[in-house]
């Protein structure tokens, strides 16, 4: 049914809110009283920092987790002819780095718990054209990446962790960014830390951290001039300023996401009584570094039913999303690779019932009251039987 829209929002919460203090506003302003604002010593603390948070030896740090993608399919060699796994459910740039390269990806659908690629799935998709799986910590929950590690290895394919969304979550006692032969992190203003925008690749591997960082700055390399260029490259750099910004985020990273961690758990206990909200899945071996907050209407909902919500939410000035569409029914997608409904049902099915609510560190009690409170007359108003 559609719901009938009231004239004035009562409300005015946004859908997310970066967590900035006195300490971010100085450490950028230090930089902007100083000579240099790029590739200058912000830039190198930065990513030795990201290394020691993740685990790993080496941190290249990018103008976006995009481009962090991009060069990772790079770095590995990817290219015309390869396919490389990856899940439908994610944002749009986990499949797209792979056609970037000429690459096509491949989807294997989605375990219905985590949200992330089923292993059993991608053993499924593997051929002689396999070149990589590349798999996504959803929402902050790490994927099964041991399962996917045993995979990988027994097929002598490159594992990629797109950790966009999990900085500070940790599988099985070990931190997200490290639990692949190569990861990215993403600092978007939505993420749980922010560069403004920026990213950052992550490996072990010396080589790969070398072409990456090549890549990233116009093909020089480090021993040549300003002007030598060894390679074709871009300009993916981070500048000094966003590293500033970035450095005091992560600096903090236990201070942001202990509220976060609080305003998820008062959100599971008010929606504990509402039968038709399912709450975040989240492992007994898994300590969770909260992105979003999603929920599911259950399954007698239907993708229209949950547009309704978005609408009545939204008309009531609730910031909320469908988050995520499943990228093999993007139109794009759907047009070159001639992906139908029905092609990784629980993807589809996840995505059609999936609200992403307002969440951040400094969301209010009384805000998380009255979005619990809206959401719950809005599913009562759409569900299947409702007034009649």
């Amino acid at each position: 049914m559609t719901i009938a829209p009231t004239q004035v929002p009562v409300l005015d919460i946004p859908l997310a809110r970066p967590d900035i203090t006195e300490v971010e506003r100085d450490a950028v302003m230090r930089v902007l009283e100083g000579p240099i604002l790029s590739l200058g010593p912000e830039l190198d603390a930065f990513e030795t920092e990201l290394a020691l948070q993740a685990g790993v030896s080496y941190a290249v740090a990018t103008n976006s987790g995009t481009s962090a993608l991009h060069l990772t399919m790079l770095a590995l060699g990817i290219g015309p002819g390869d396919e490389v796994i990856t899940t439908p459910f994610s944002f749009i740039a986990s499949a797209n780095c792979i056609l970037m390269v000429g690459a096509t990806p491949v989807f294997a659908d989605i375990d219905p718990l985590t949200l992330s690629i089923d292993p059993q799935e991608v053993q499924k998709k593997i051929n002689s054209r396999t070149r990589a799986i590349l798999a996504v910590d959803v929402f902050g929950h790490p994927a099964h990446w041991d399962a996917l590690r045993d995979i990988a290895s027994e097929h002598d394919l490159s594992l990629v962790e797109d950790s966009a969304e999990s900085i500070g979550s940790t599988y099985r006692g070990r931190p997200t960014g490290g639990l692949a032969d190569v990861a990215i992190f993403a600092f978007y203003p939505n993420k749980q830390i922010t560069t403004g925008e920026g990213g950052a690749l992550l490996t072990n591997d010396g080589n790969i951290a070398s072409t990456a960082r090549s890549l990233r700055n116009q093909g020089r390399s480090d021993q040549g001039g300003w002007l030598a260029h060894h390679t074709m490259g871009y300009n993916f750099r981070l500048s000094d300023i966003n590293c500033a910004l970035g450095r005091a985020q992560l600096g903090r990273l236990e201070e942001i996401l202990a509220p976060r961690a609080q305003v998820a758990e008062t959100y599971n206990r008010m929606l504990v009584d509402l039968p038709e909200i399912g709450t975040q899945y989240v492992a007994s071996d898994v300590e969770m570094s909260w992105f979003v907050y999603v929920v599911q209407l259950a399954s007698q909902f239907t993708s229209d039913d949950r547009d309704q919500v978005l609408l009545y939410l939204r008309d009531r000035g609730i910031g909320c999303s469908n988050y995520f569409p499943s990228i093999h029914l993007e139109p794009f997608y759907r047009t070159r690779f001639e992906y139908a409904p029905g092609d990784y049902p629980v993807s589809e099915s996840i995505s059609d019932r999936s609200i992403a609510l307002p969440f951040y560190g400094s969301l209010p009690l009384r805000y998380i009251e009255a979005v619990v409170e809206t959401l719950a007359d809005a599913v009562a108003e759409v569900s299947p039987g409702a007034n009649g």
